[in-house]
């Protein structure tokens, strides 16, 4: 009976479990395929590809080889494949990296050149964004061990966990006061934080539907968030 009427009241509410409003679904099927760039670089044809070193510019002529598409995130980005990430060293490898490839540094150079480093600043872009945010980082490394949440998982939740949102959601829409915006968004960062904690248990045991549950919820709790974000935007 609850999860019926939990259904009803969610399609009401207009929330979307299946994702995180205005976030692109991350897609790591790159990491999967075979690498389209040649072992020879495409400006002097030298063997080897890219240099042992940085691994983006020809060893021989050291110009900038294609982003190679069997790199996943972590490895980019100089991490270990784990949900726990060093958020300052993420963001000090980000900033080593666009200064070698962003395109501001290859005016001069030739409109292939040009066009990679597009692509190269475009992807280590993504990845920082996705592995600097716990929610991102968790739905990705998912996606390397083959486990995606799937669209319509309302069905699968837990019927109290839905009606704690929907009571929360109500809470907001009537909320009338800084105070009792910030009260609500207090609670969510509480619950936010206690969802990380334990997703991060939940990959260091590599139990990953448990990963996958927790997850779920803290796409649940991102919709509220984003709608926190928009009640605190003074309407004109």
């Amino acid at each position: 009976m609850w999860g019926g009427r939990v259904q009803v009241l969610f399609r009401l509410w207009g929330l979307r479990s299946a994702g995180v409003p205005g976030r692109r679904l991350l897609s790591c099927s790159a990491a999967s395929e075979k690498g389209s760039s040649s072992l020879r670089c495409w400006n002097c044809g030298g063997p080897g590809g890219p240099g042992p070193g940085d691994g983006f510019f020809c060893q021989q002529c050291r110009a900038l080889q294609p982003p190679d598409p069997t790199r996943d995130y972590f490895s980019l980005m100089d991490c270990n494949r784990s949900f726990r990430v060093d958020t300052t060293k993420l963001q000090n490898r980000f900033q080593q990296l666009q200064r070698l490839v962003h395109p501001d540094f290859f005016s001069q150079r030739s409109q292939t050149e040009k066009d990679f480093s597009e692509k190269h600043s475009t992807i280590v872009n993504d990845a920082y964004k996705t592995l600097l945010a716990p929610l991102s980082r968790g739905l990705y490394l998912l996606k390397l061990h083959g486990v995606e949440i799937p669209e319509g998982t309302d069905s699968e939740m837990d019927s109290q966990f839905l009606m704690e949102i929907m009571e929360i959601n109500e809470k907001l829409a009537e909320a009338q006061s800084e105070a009792a915006v910030k009260e609500i968004e207090s609670t969510v960062q509480a619950k936010q934080k206690e969802c990380t904690d334990n997703v991060s248990r939940a990959f260091e045991q590599d139990d990953f539907e448990k990963a996958k549950e927790i997850l779920t919820k803290m796409k649940y709790f991102s919709n509220v968030e984003e709608k926190i974000k928009l009640k605190k935007i003074p309407s004109n």
